[in-house]
């Protein structure tokens, strides 16, 4: 990388640390002109990185979703060969994620970035390929199924309190979602298929 790509790479990184901080603090209202103020970066500099609020908007959104990438990366075990590795590595990082009260559970920040057109695409896309890490290793459908329902739950509950879990409580389902995937197999009568997009009103349609 040239020193000029370290700069831009920098300066967009000031910027979308800068985005984070005001958003959170004046949510929907955020301007431009604050973000730039906030980044020490001219108006002309942010809108050379990001056109439009919009455009930067779904810059952070970006940002974000790529950070919990790396959270799972940094929990993928290579010593683990058990099915539900990779479930295993979205549950420690999505706690690890609710205990540092990132800014994307403060109730302000999500209705302002899934309002803007492209985020809520961008969203769909990740969340997509997060289901289908985690049914890619052999864990039985139920149990993703169940995992994967959990931890959108603790989200919403952060997002509805505004508020990071209680530690206690996190560790505990951390640990309940973790020992629902040591085992394997069905935990009703199988059915048929309960893996990514499909439910049992999907098989009984």
């Amino acid at each position: 990388m040239t020193a000029l790509q370290r700069d831009k790479a920098r300066t967009r990184k000031a910027l979308l640390d800068a985005a984070e901080r005001v958003l959170m603090t004046t949510g929907p209202r955020m301007s431009l002109d604050a973000v730039a103020k906030e980044a020490e970066v001219s108006k002309g500099g942010l809108l050379h990185h990001f056109p439009s609020r919009d455009a930067l908007l779904v810059g952070l959104a970006e940002d974000w979703m790529q950070r919990f990438d790396r959270a799972v990366q940094r929990h993928l075990d290579d010593d683990d060969d058990r099915p539900g590795r990779w479930c295993r590595a979205h549950i420690r990082a999505s706690l690890e994620i609710s205990s540092s009260g990132e800014s994307w559970i403060n109730g302000a920040v999500q209705p302002a970035l899934l309002s803007i057109p492209g985020v809520l695409e961008r969203v769909r896309h990740y969340v997509d390929r997060w289901t289908t890490e985690m049914h890619s290793d052999g864990l039985h459908p139920h149990r993703v199924l169940l995992i994967s329902r959990a931890l959108d739950g603790d989200a919403l509950n952060e997002l509805l309190s505004g508020a990071a879990t209680d530690a206690e409580c996190r560790n505990e389902l951390r640990d309940v979602l973790l020992e629902l995937s040591a085992h394997n197999g069905p935990l009703v009568a199988d059915t048929g298929d309960t893996g990514p997009g499909h439910s049992a009103n999907d098989r009984r349609s």
